[in-house]
């Protein structure tokens, strides 16, 4: 009888293209591990590079802060000190004449002749309790004296300007109204101009700097509400004679808290 033996693993000849095919496969995932570190170092490497960008950006946006806090102290300090100097003196101290004013309208569309009814849609009150800032000249003054028995306003201070912002303040991106809740959102429609953040937006509106008008532009007209017990029984009267239109100087940081 012939004997048969069953071949063994080494007695087995392995085809040649399942060699290759194999050697293909071990070269190819030694190929992907290796692509597979590099791209999680260069990961890594954009968040750091991210992370430290955003970094350097949040310590420039604080040194700005701090330095439009140094200059608006040392202008407190300085008007105090003329108001002291004058007052020693025996002489009286007449402070420069305001460049902003906030406009608050008052009253509804009902019976508003022509004129008036077109300096406030030059204004941006369309609605009643809608607030803007406007840079006080000669034109806007005159516009202004049209259209008191609608409006008040008055000289906001910086604690009044900065509340606005912060709290009812809306950008005007593509005609569209939307918050502002990144600095982002400022950049890219005021970077070109040097404003960047949220401070900078604050101190071109308080300063009535160059840009005022774009920054201004970018602000949505203030959506305020109804101040409790704020309003006089004729309000429709001067804020001098007992009412609430007009001029009110720096009494409309009153009202404007109670309206924000």
């Amino acid at each position: 009888m012939v004997a048969y033996n069953v071949p063994t693993a080494n007695d087995v000849l392995v085809p040649e293209t399942l060699l290759k095919k194999n050697k293909a496969n071990a070269k190819a995932a030694e190929v992907a591990a290796a692509d597979k570190v590099a791209a999680r170092k260069a990961s890594i490497d954009i968040i750091m590079c991210a992370y430290r960008a955003k970094l350097v950006k949040r310590r420039e946006l604080f040194k700005r802060a701090a330095k439009y806090h140094a200059e608006y102290k040392a202008a407190e300090r300085k008007e105090i000190t003329l108001r002291r100097q004058a007052k020693s003196n025996g002489n009286y101290y007449v402070p420069a004449q305001e460049k902003l004013v906030f406009v608050v309208r008052i009253r509804g569309i009902n019976n508003i002749a022509p004129k008036p009814r077109k300096v406030l849609q030059l204004l941006r009150l369309l609605q009643i309790n809608n607030g803007v800032f406007v840079r006080l000249n000669k034109a806007t003054s005159e516009m202004l004296q049209l259209v008191q028995p609608y409006v008040t306003y008055g000289t906001p201070n910086l604690k009044t300007i900065r509340e606005l912002i912060y709290k009812r303040g809306y950008a005007k991106v593509s005609k569209q109204r939307i918050p502002i809740h990144d600095n982002a959102v400022i950049e890219q429609a005021l970077g070109k101009y040097g404003i960047i953040c949220i401070e900078d937006l604050i101190h071109e509106i308080a300063t009535v700097g160059p840009h005022f008008k774009e920054a201004n532009n970018f602000l949505w007209p203030f959506k305020l509400s109804n101040p409790n017990n704020m309003w006089k029984q004729r309000k429709f009267r001067h804020f001098i004679e007992g009412g609430d239109a007009g001029n009110r100087e720096q009494f409309i940081n009153n009202l404007v808290q109670a309206m924000n």
